[in-house]
């Protein structure tokens, strides 16, 4: 059983968090505030003790020593407000009177320091002062001074100020609630407003989301606009498809009929292979349409591993031409990741390395790199290349500058058609062996 239920919403977590976070910092900073009027207090007090300590040793010294001829009494009540003994070794003036159980211990030590007295139980004297002791000679006498003051009183007024403080903290909470709700609401405007829009998207109103989003939403706007964007891209690409693959196969299919239809006619050697012929196109085809229908385009959160990808290819190319080299040159490591999906990364470099080993005389070169924001991939071969006046013919579906070497003329086709999709470019040019060279870049 949990003791705390997660909050569902951004406001009932905001106020969660912040509410007590601002409660503790006010009751921290009552608490502080506690100790540090304490100790400026009592500072203040003894810095004070210590001056009329100072005047009554001035006075005590022009008197030369001889404390009966000073002014004592009520004076220094009336002038300092403060208790005070003097003590020479034939005489003891202490005032008031009441104070006299207090101050005669203290006097009974030497030495100069503050002294603090807590919890006295001496009638008509209070119960908790500070005094400040000093110990001097002054013509051979020694003289000892004590000035001290009733903290009591004190210490009732700081609570009084101690208990304003509280009530001014409890103010600054509830005013401190008010400005989080309040910045609350205002922050979470633009959420209602993407909520809305939402809304609107659902019922068909807007074909995307224009909403003004705070700058932490943009990019879930546009990773939404982007995901109907591609949902939009799919369900265009699968009419295209059936509409390529409907009048594609049409005429395969009515040839093939017609030639079953006639009655007239044997099926002698050259119709078969007519037939066969028409239905090799049909298969082709349908094989072209459904390695399409695979192809998944940028997907959010998808992503593959290029390095471990290409070894893997090169390994298995290697085993299907024994008797040329695949060479990968490249400075990622096998832990790398592109935002490509791993099928269509499988399509390009499979196509292109294919492709390159089927023309090439020796030896196949992959390159991966990536450079200010841009995946770079070129294979180059050895092979005897193609005219530049035929490469801007490359990659064209079905389109065939050779058609001694096995294939459909499918490959590059299939590799540009992925990379457009990426929105990147393919690139067909000589290499420095003689072969082709293909580049292929991609913004990631």
């Amino acid at each position: 059983m949990t003791l705390f239920k997660k909050p569902v919403s951004v406001k009932g977590a905001l106020l969660t968090l912040l509410l007590p976070a601002g409660i503790a910092l006010m009751a921290i900073a009552w608490f502080v505030h506690g100790l540090l009027l304490e100790r400026m207090s009592r500072e203040f007090v003894e810095s004070r003790l210590k001056d009329e300590v100072a005047f009554l040793e001035l006075h005590i010294r022009q008197a030369e020593g001889k404390i009966d001829m000073l002014k004592t009494g009520d004076y220094f009540e009336k002038v300092f407000h403060h208790a005070f003994a003097i003590q020479s070794p034939d005489q003891t003036i202490i005032s008031p009177q009441a104070w006299q159980p207090l101050l005669n211990p203290l006097l009974q030590f030497d030495g100069d320091e503050s002294i603090r007295v807590h919890n006295a139980k001496i009638a008509n004297a209070p119960s908790d002062i500070l005094a400040y002791r000093k110990s001097f000679v002054v013509n051979g006498v020694a003289i000892k001074v004590i000035v001290s003051e009733d903290m009591g009183a004190l210490k009732n007024s700081q609570a009084e100020l101690h208990a304003w403080t509280a009530i001014v903290s409890i103010l600054l909470i509830i005013l401190l609630v008010g400005i989080i709700w309040f910045g609350i609401n205002l922050s979470m405007r633009p959420v209602v407003s993407l909520q809305a829009a939402l809304k609107r998207l659902q019922s068909g109103e807007i074909s995307r989301i224009n909403a003004e989003a705070p700058e932490e939403f943009q990019p879930l706007v546009q990773q939404l606009n982007q995901l109907l964007d591609s949902l939009d891209q799919r369900l265009e690409r699968s009419r295209e498809a059936l509409a390529n693959l409907s009048h594609s196969v049409k005429t395969p299919i009515a040839a093939v009929r017609q030639v079953l239809e006639d009655t007239s006619r044997p099926l002698d050697h050259s119709l078969r292979h007519e037939m066969g012929s028409r239905l090799g196109d049909i298969d082709r085809q349908l094989e072209a349409e459904m390695r399409r229908s695979r192809f998944a385009g940028p997907q959010v959160g998808k992503s593959a591993f290029p390095v471990k990808q290409a070894r893997d290819l090169l390994w298995m190319l290697g085993r299907l031409y024994p008797e040329k080299s695949f060479e990968l040159s490249t400075s990622l490591t096998e832990e790398f990741r592109w935002p490509i999906e791993e099928h269509d990364l499988n399509e390009i470099l499979g196509n292109l390395l294919d492709n390159a080993g089927k023309w090439s005389a020796e030896c196949v070169e992959l390159s991966l790199e990536q450079r200010d924001g841009l995946a770079l991939i070129v294979v180059t071969d050895d092979g005897a290349g193609v005219l530049e006046d035929d490469q801007v013919h490359l990659g064209q579906r079905g389109r065939r500058l050779d058609e001694q070497t096995p294939g459909h003329g499918l490959g590059l086709a299939i590799v540009r058609e992925i990379v457009a999709r990426y929105g990147g470019e393919t690139s067909f040019s000589n290499g420095s062996k003689g072969g082709l060279k293909v580049l292929i870049v991609i913004s990631i």
